[in-house]
């Protein structure tokens, strides 16, 4: 397998067909990764992708196989290297993490997503990348990441499992400022939306329906009704209106529920999952929109580890408006393997 790698530089450095070669031997890798064949395969064609990945006149001629030590040396001397033409996604071997390139997309709404591939779920997704998820996947593995298991409901709710991932976002403002959080840092609890309490009858001096930022009274099933985010200052000027008990116990859980709550969860490596298409062609499912997900997706290449459904009706997060640049800001993300936990493999 090792001759057939170096054949395979020799035939890159002849027609210079990198970037197509490349992308077969990653979704290989993948495919190998992920069956229940391991070592030695598995092995040589991580040795693949790491010569493809280093300049080809330090590889030619080769006297003897490298060994892993050796391959890692080459890599982090090197230096960070792109995985993909469009130099979106980055291994960065030396500091252990992948660097993706991408592109900010929604600063309001509820969320499915923290990262989607391009063109596919931007109406709810933070960011988007410009590169197949496939290359992504094996970025992960080449800097030792192991995946896990997707989502399961039947017979009953089991959450995604796999190795812990540190992401992190950065940018400069247009004042010129660096901005570094972490990925859960932008994203929040659903604000954008009703909250409801029960309320008999609405007290006297109470103001309802009186413009957008008003209470709501709903007769009919007798709930009291407040849109989005309260604020401490709206609070105390309900409060002052009436002092019914129901009422004021109302206006103080709407209140609480309607507070800005980072997201409270790890990012895991989930791995997504192949299908067969009818040409006999292989589709890695996060290619779909699945990149890294807030809501539980059986296809989900990340996802996050607690429960969180994927039904418009009921998705708990949305963007952490106030902390995140304008709608089409180039970002930086970066994905580290928590080198702290083993999950068992697939």
């Amino acid at each position: 397998m090792i001759k057939t790698s170096l054949l395979i530089v020799q035939l890159l450095a002849e027609f210079r067909k990198f970037s197509e070669i490349t992308e077969r031997l990653l979704c290989t890798m993948i495919l190998r990764r992920t069956s229940k064949y391991r070592p030695p395969v598995y092995r040589a064609l991580i040795t693949a992708l790491t010569l493809l990945l280093l300049p080809i006149p330090q590889l030619l001629p080769a006297q003897q196989p490298l060994s892993n030590s050796e391959l890692k040396e080459k890599m982090i001397v090197s230096g960070p290297v792109p995985l993909n033409p469009e130099k979106t996604v980055i291994l960065d071997v030396k500091n252990k993490k992948l660097v993706l390139e991408c592109t900010t997309c929604l600063e309001q709404g509820v969320l499915e997503m923290f990262l989607c591939p391009k063109q596919t779920k931007e109406h709810e997704s933070i960011v988007s990348l410009d590169a197949k998820m496939a290359v992504v996947h094996a970025g992960l593995l080449a800097l030792g990441a192991k995946p896990g298991t997707p989502v399961s409901y039947h017979p009953e709710y089991k959450p995604p499992t796999g190795q812990k991932l540190d992401i992190y976002m950065t940018w400069t403002d247009a004042e010129g400022k660096p901005n570094r959080f972490k990925a859960q840092q932008l994203i929040r609890n659903v604000t954008y939306r009703y909250f409801e309490e029960p309320l008999a009858a609405v007290p006297q001096g109470v103001v309802i329906d009186e413009g957008e930022n008003s209470l709501r009274y709903d007769k009919t099933n007798k709930l009291l009704l407040w849109f989005g985010h309260m604020t401490q200052a709206k609070k105390t000027e309900l409060l002052a209106m009436s002092d019914d008990a129901e009422y004021q116990t109302a206006i103080n859980k709407m209140f609480d529920d309607s507070q800005f709550t980072e997201l409270k969860a790890d990012f895991v490596f989930v791995g997504s999952k192949f299908s067969q298409l009818e040409d006999g062609t292989n589709l890695y499912q996060a290619e779909m929109g699945s990149g890294i997900c807030v809501a539980n997706f059986s296809d989900s290449m990340i996802d996050i580890n607690i429960e969180s459904s994927a039904s418009d009706s009921n998705r708990l997060y949305e963007p952490y408006t106030e902390r995140l640049p304008p709608t089409g800001t180039k970002v930086t993300v970066e994905l580290i393997p928590d080198e702290t936990k083993e999950p068992p493999l697939k």
